[in-house]
This record gives C-alpha cells, sequence and structure tokens, in this order.
C-alpha cells in the first residue's frame, strides 16, 4: 500500500462534500476557474491543506525540466483533484490525471466535472495503481 493512501482516502470524502457544495450553490455551466475558485473557499473553509495550480515538475532521465503543467487542485500532499466543466469527461482526461499522479506520486485523484446535472455523475476517482488496498 502506498504511505499517503489512507490520509488521501479519507481527504476524499470531505473533496467530495465540499464539491457538491460548490455545485449546489453554483449549479452547472460556469467556466472551470470558478468552479476551482469557488471549491479552494469552500475546502479553505472546511480547514483541508490545499494548493492551487501548482507547477508540476517533469524529468526524463535524470534532467528536470521547467514544465507548463500545472494541476488544479493538491490536497495535503496526498490527493490531486482535477477540475472540468465539460459535456463530458473524455478518457484524455483521466489520462491527464494519471499522468499527474504519476509524476507527483500521489496515491488518489478525483477527476470532478462540474458541467452536470447531478454532480455525482461527474465525480471520477482514480488510484495510482498498486496504491491501494
Amino acid at each position: 500500500m502506498h504511505k499517503d493512501f489512507q490520509r488521501a482516502d479519507g481527504w476524499t470524502k470531505e473533496v467530495i462534500g465540499g464539491a457538491i457544495e460548490v455545485h449546489r450553490d453554483k449549479g452547472p455551466g460556469l467556466l472551470e476557474d470558478i468552479y476551482e475558485q469557488c471549491l479552494m473557499w469552500e475546502l479553505k473553509l472546511r480547514n483541508i491543506p490545499v494548493v492551487r495550480q501548482l507547477n508540476v515538475p517533469v524529468s526524463y532521465k535524470g534532467a528536470q525540466f521547467d514544465s507548463p503543467l500545472r494541476l488544479d487542485i493538491y490536497v495535503d500532499s496526498c490527493l490531486i483533484i482535477e477540475l472540468k466543466a465539460v459535456e463530458r469527461v473524455l478518457p484524455i482526461h483521466k489520462a491527464q490525471l494519471m499522468s499527474y499522479m504519476k509524476l507527483l506520486d500521489a496515491p488518489i485523484g478525483l477527476l470532478i466535472n462540474f458541467n452536470e446535472l447531478k454532480l455525482i455523475n461527474g465525480i471520477h476517482r482514480m488510484m495510482l495503481p498498486g496504491s491501494g488496498l
């Protein structure tokens, strides 16, 4: 099991609760950045340690590169939150989240698409292979 799995797993419930609260208030149809700002505020109100728009380092065969990769929200250095406001989640969106998870060695990631009538239909929980129970 990944050393941060239990901590990340615990945060998922809190984050999903916060996302549902934001969606309940704002509904679907807004820009991703608005949901990101609202969710960040909601998580801070819940005393959840979060960082927004974290630069994701990329290395290749011993070289470290300055990278334009930025993940939306990083919770307690163990849970990645990737937000979308799209008609439907595509495989490339899940691949993007998995890439961030691998680069940061984060055991769990949540892909949350706010452009759903019921937010629960837009929540996708992903685990880094071999990190769970």
